[in-house]
């Protein structure tokens, strides 16, 4: 099956520039584009800058998700997962990382802290209505089919 693939260009201070770790991999890995290492208190949150830049070509977006290395060995995920880096931003892409654990966290220089998926957009056409379309569910909501 071809893959396929779309042209991302990177900006990079002197912060460590994405890439994927293996063939398969959907997302390139992030890193911490930092000079000192940075702790993440116990329950608590910081974001944590990765020194680039990207332009991602219209109709794409980057989206930013935890590592989950770090969320099943140290409790570390994003506040806002996934986070979304609309085609048009061009500043510096920040990660919100989060401490779930009850340890403080340490990230070092060069730490790889999140990865970042590419993926299409689809722009919906907004349409105000008096009604919607009946279903089964209704409006069952948050457990409504039990545990």
């Amino acid at each position: 099956m071809a893959e396929l693939t779309i042209k991302v260009k990177f900006l990079r201070d002197s912060a460590k520039l994405p890439g994927y770790m293996t063939e398969h991999s959907s997302g390139v890995d992030l890193s911490a584009g930092i000079d000192e290492p940075v702790t993440i208190p116990s329950g608590g949150f910081t974001t944590v800058p990765t020194g680039i830049a990207i332009e991602i070509p219209e109709g794409y977006e980057g989206q930013v998700r935890p590592r989950s290395g770090l969320a099943a060995k140290e409790g570390i995920g994003l506040l806002n997962a996934p986070g979304t880096i609309d085609a048009d931003y061009r500043g510096e892409v920040k990660i919100i990382l989060f401490n779930f654990s009850k340890e403080d966290f340490v990230i070092n220089p060069g730490d790889r802290i999140a990865q970042l998926v590419f993926t299409r957009v689809h722009k919906a056409e907004i349409e105000k209505v008096d009604d919607l379309s009946q279903t089964e569910r209704g409006k069952g909501g948050f457990g409504h089919t039990g545990k």
